[in-house]
């Protein structure tokens, strides 16, 4: 029989993230791939593409697809999904799945190995400036370049969840990924910043469902965004006062469910 993700022996909230989290977003992967029509002729490019799953659903539709991360027990989840040992039977798709470099950022002599990505996509963890401009040097004039993030804040039911985050590591914040609410531009700041030019934007239900508390309170930590309260506090205290403050939103059959606006800005390079 076929090993899962489960199954390998990786850090937990690795696997928590593919398992539990990461398919919480399929809606605005799939949002961005039909309004560009991702198929068999795309290149898709998955800056932070995590354990890969935004990038199955591109190669599912025909698209090669590149994935990079910083995370590698993420990336190693990808490597399983996107090129399964040949013993597994699962099927392997025309991808690549490299490591970032210390800046986060793609290596760009490997890149350059392959065809042109004919979409960029950052999903989850938002690049630095300097790496889109590095990017948009590599991809050359033209590509479409999508960076999303949260959506206003009152319109995001996870939020008083992720302030659990925000607020037990505020001494230590600069040590760290914490959860701020976005700006109204921030997404379309920094395709400026990396000297992008601003082509649409987009706004994507992307409600967050779980079997239970115990799940969305290890879907929500596997994000990383609680990696700094855990260092500030303990395990323990994060996980009872993030249980509390899921506890709005538990439904009568006891799973946890809570709708987000997720928003997304396209820039050319």
């Amino acid at each position: 029989m076929a090993p899962t993700l489960a199954q390998r022996h990786l850090p937990r909230p690795a696997r928590d993230w593919a398992e539990i989290q990461e398919r919480m977003l399929v809606p605005l992967y799939e949002a961005v791939y039909e309004r560009f029509e991702v198929g068999r002729h795309a290149h898709v490019l998955g800056l932070g593409c995590g354990s890969g799953l935004a990038l199955v659903l591109a190669a599912a539709r025909g698209a090669t697809v590149t994935g990079t991360d910083s995370d590698e027990a993420r990336l190693e989840l990808a490597r399983q999904r996107l090129l399964p040992e040949p013993q597994w039977g699962a099927r392997h798709w025309a991808a690549r799945v490299l490591p970032s470099e210390p800046d986060g950022g793609p290596d760009a002599a490997a890149l350059r190995e392959g065809p042109p990505p004919t979409l960029v996509t950052a999903f989850d963890a938002l690049p630095d400036a300097a790496v889109l401009t590095r990017v948009a040097q590599v991809t050359g004039r033209g590509t479409p370049v999508v960076l999303a993030g949260w959506g206003p804040v009152e319109r995001c039911a996870a939020a008083p969840a992720l302030r659990v985050a925000e607020r037990l590591a505020e001494p230590r914040l600069p040590v760290g990924r914490c959860w701020r609410p976005g700006g109204r531009d921030d997404l379309e700041d920094l395709a400026r910043r990396a000297g992008l030019r601003l082509d649409g934007s987009g706004r994507v239900a992307c409600p967050f469902g779980y079997a239970d508390l115990e799940s969305a309170v290890r879907g929500l930590v596997s994000t990383g965004l609680y990696d700094a309260a855990v260092r500030a506090t303990d395990e323990g205290q994060v996980t009872k006062e993030l249980t509390e403050a899921l506890r709005p939103h538990v439904r009568p059959d006891g799973t946890v469910w809570m709708q987000n606006l997720f928003r997304y800005v396209v820039a050319m390079t």
